[in-house]
């Protein structure tokens, strides 16, 4: 992009009767004129000027020319301005604005913080510098439920500018109940999204935890059509709401209501635990039953002993992480996730940092985030 209009400073000068700069100051500044003249001699200075930046601009561009065809870079800068032939030539047509910043998403690594005391013992800067160390660009942060409310104010009031300040997001997430009680649910997600800590950083997205009666929710197609509008109409269309739901097992779940539950949402991340069965087929599965949906999809990865759901005992191995997150970017996918950081045992750890997939773009990744 060329510079439209090219300010030259003017000589030092002295202060003339009307006000203006006089540049040189000389004694003719001062001289009397003859009625007319000096209009008459600006005219003619303005037409001398034109010319001559013109033919300045015309012997510019040869040079450009002559330069281009023998392969050299000129690094010249070139002037342009109102009347010159350059100014003409390059007069951009006015250029539509720039859309507005939508919702971010999740791309990249990230991790949830369940209980905080036992993530890095509570301390924000702690896990804000493994977090850095792994490569994680954004955080999952427990804010609360439908039974124990909105109660992590103090420990958000510290992670979120902590977080910021390194260019990692935040996205708190919530258990809600629905039912006759979603109402309840609206009010406790808006106290948590309208939240302000020092320096007035907020959380960046909202993640509704929507999972089955067997965990005590109640949701239905109506619930959860109503939950979301009233979701989306409280935030507005530029702010990042994720619905976090069970892996699509229609078998299983025949009823759940995935499609009425994504409706409003920017964003689906299902919860891909294997437990007894194998990383990749349960992430393929899961991202080729939720793609139909129209919304990008960010899987939950298992970092976690499933032995008491069922699963093999223990972690999951380096080599079961691995295979999770290679074939999640395989079907496309740009970001995945980890239940939960006090879950995750070393050598999990080193899988997600060493892990060529997802790794955060230098251009994008860890720029401090304003509140």
């Amino acid at each position: 992009m060329l510079d439209q209009a090219t300010v030259v400073p003017a000589r030092p000068g002295k202060q003339g009767a009307a006000g203006g700069l006089l540049a040189g100051g000389s004694d003719a500044d001062r001289a009397p004129r003859r009625p007319g003249a000096h209009a008459g001699a600006t005219a003619w200075f303005a037409r001398r000027q034109v010319a001559r930046a013109n033919l300045c601009s015309a012997v510019l561009l040869g040079a450009i020319g002559l330069a281009a065809a023998g392969g050299i870079t000129l690094p010249v800068t070139l002037p342009v301005g109102p009347g010159t032939v350059l100014g003409s030539m390059f007069k951009q047509a006015d250029e539509p604005p720039p859309p507005p910043p939508g919702p971010f998403l999740p791309h990249g690594k990230g991790m949830w913080i369940y209980e905080p005391a036992k993530t890095e013992g509570g301390n924000a800067q702690a896990i804000v510098a493994r977090a850095r160390e792994v490569g994680l660009t954004h955080l999952y942060v427990r804010m609360g439920s439908h039974w124990d409310g909105f109660n992590v104010r103090p420990f958000v009031d510290a992670l979120v500018p902590a977080a910021h300040a390194k260019g990692i997001r935040v996205i708190g997430w919530d258990f809600p109940r629905l039912g006759e009680s979603w109402p309840a649910d609206i009010a406790r997600a808006k106290a948590m999204i309208e939240h302000k800590g020092p320096g007035g950083h907020r959380i960046d997205g909202f993640s509704a935890d929507i999972e089955t009666a067997s965990e005590g929710t109640q949701v239905s197609p109506d619930v959860a059509r109503a939950y979301g509008a009233a979701l989306r109409g409280l935030v507005g269309p530029d702010y990042t709401l994720i619905a976090t739901v069970p892996r699509p097992s229609f078998k299983h779940r025949p009823t759940y209501p995935y499609a009425e539950i994504v409706e409003s949402f920017d964003a689906v991340a299902p919860m891909v635990y294997w437990l007894n069965r194998q990383p990749d087929t349960d992430v393929a599965g899961a991202v080729d039953d939720l793609v139909p949906y129209g919304k990008p999809v960010f899987p939950v990865g298992q970092a976690y002993d499933g032995k008491p759901e069922g699963g093999r005992a223990g972690v999951p191995p380096p080599e079961e992480l691995q295979r999770f997150m290679g074939t999640a970017q395989a079907k496309g996918v740009t970001g995945v996730s980890f239940w939960s950081w006090q879950a995750a045992n070393g050598t999990a750890w080193e899988a997600i940092r060493n892990a060529a997939e997802f790794a955060p773009s230098s251009s994008r990744a860890f720029h401090a985030i304003s509140p």
